[in-house]
């Protein structure tokens, strides 16, 4: 950094990744702001500018600041950390000591010392506090150390799941021997297995995953659970939507066995059973997709040859993909928020509650980085053909699809605490 670059952080003022700190502070103070960014974003802390912006300077020989600051991220922070450290001359008696704390640090939660315990900090605008249970929670998983998804649903059995669910896929997806449908010690034996349950203190109990893909009705436990549909006659949300709802159940639909078998038989048919078998209950998944086929027009033209031609407002793969991508990879440590499909005159969107798992960037989605923040889900919904091995549904379905339907670029954003797959409606048949 030059001076240049840190008069102009220093205009504009402390921000969510940018905190003005004193060198005479105590070490535990540094140690909660260091905390704090690491949980979020990263960024700096500039010390020897004070909370006005005004440049006071380091009270510290140069190196004496190093030592405290790196002492600080030893001894202090959990995991301990070693920042990046420079220092730059304001004016001739003035020096600011710059912590750099990096954006994609892969320990999270990273907790400061308070006495004898650690405790977890983030940051909220420009304030550092206590991580909430909920917070610290979603921090544990966007490290990967918390699989959610593998947890067990206190209060719940067998008699949740969808048997006929379980017997589809067992029997006709994943090919394998399974217990007679009525033998209950030997599903439970079955699905403690696959981690569809789980024991937990002398009980067998129904993972986060297993109730969510196979649940008779999961929003018994899970109220986030579904997903909030509306099509809007304009470019806003409005009062006046054309349908609106929420779509709750099992993830997964239950198809007919005989198509099914001939979908194995024949592995080069539709990437999903859903395109070529059956439906004889629709899951979520389906359902959504049904939801938009109802809200979306499919154009027909005759085409310079005389040939008939037809094509949906967006393509369906596209917008299976993104539905798909967000019960896959949403933060379901977020207990208050569904994930919403919209449909506007111009657009639809895709709203997934929760930030990218960590290291994830849209960069890397664009080129194909494969990441998961629920392992347990996204690989069943890959037995259903649901999800590539490769990971590059995005780039091929999303991406590529929509330049290949209609020219647009999708839009892929991560805005707080949610990430938006936007694909924009073709104006114009050419």
């Amino acid at each position: 950094m030059n001076r240049s670059e840190l008069a102009e952080l220093i205009r504009r003022g402390e921000s969510s990744g940018v905190e003005f700190k004193r060198d005479d502070i105590r070490p535990e103070k540094l140690a909660e702001e260091m905390a704090a960014l690491l949980n979020l974003e990263g960024g700096y802390i500039l010390l020897g500018v004070e909370d006005d912006g005004t440049v006071s300077g380091l009270t510290r020989e140069k190196k004496a600041a190093e030592e405290w600051v790196m002492e600080t991220a030893r001894e202090h922070v959990f995991p301990p950390i070693i920042p990046f450290w420079e220092t730059i001359d304001w004016d001739e008696d003035k020096t600011v000591g710059i912590v750099h704390l990096p954006a994609d640090a892969p320990d999270k939660p990273y907790k400061a010392k308070r006495k004898s315990v650690w405790v977890t900090k983030v940051r909220v605008g420009t304030t550092t506090r206590d991580a909430s249970r909920e917070e610290e929670m979603r921090l544990y998983q966007q490290s990967g150390h918390l699989q959610y998804d593998r947890k067990p649903v206190p209060g719940t059995s067998l008699t949740d799941l969808d048997r006929r669910r379980l017997l589809n896929y067992f029997r006709d997806i994943r090919v394998q021997e399974h217990p007679d449908e009525t033998d209950e010690d030997g599903w439970i034996h079955l699905l403690l297995n696959t981690e569809i349950m789980v024991e937990d203190r002398g009980q067998s109990l129904v993972t986060v995953g297993g109730l969510l893909l196979f649940g008779n009705r999961p929003n018994r436990f899970l109220q986030q659970a579904g997903v909030t549909v509306a099509a809007y006659q304009g470019t806003e949300k409005d009062y006046d939507a054309r349908e609106r709802g929420v779509i709750r159940g099992p993830v997964v639909s239950l198809f007919s066995r005989s198509d099914l078998l001939e979908s194995q038989m024949y592995p080069r048919l539709p990437r999903t059973f859903s395109e070529n078998a059956e439906i004889i209950e629709a899951g979520v998944i389906e359902q959504v997709l049904d939801f938009v086929r109802r809200n979306t027009r499919m154009q027909a033209w005759i085409d310079k040859r005389g040939q008939r031609k037809e094509k949906w407002d967006y393509p369906l793969e596209a917008v299976r993909e993104a539905i798909v991508n967000a019960i896959a990879h949403r933060d379901y440590t977020i207990t208050v928020t569904d994930i919403e499909l919209s449909i506007y005159s111009d657009r639809l969107e895709v709203i997934s509650p929760g930030r990218l798992p960590n290291t994830v960037t849209i960069e890397k989605m664009r080129a194909g980085y494969r990441a998961s923040r629920n392992e347990f889900i996204k690989e069943v919904l890959r037995d259903y053909r649901y999800v590539e091995a490769s990971g590059l549904g995005i780039p091929r379905k999303i991406i590529r699809g929509m330049l290949e339907h209609n020219g647009t670029e999708p839009d892929l954003i991560e805005e707080e605490n949610r990430f938006i797959v936007r694909l924009w409606k073709e104006t114009k048949i050419s």
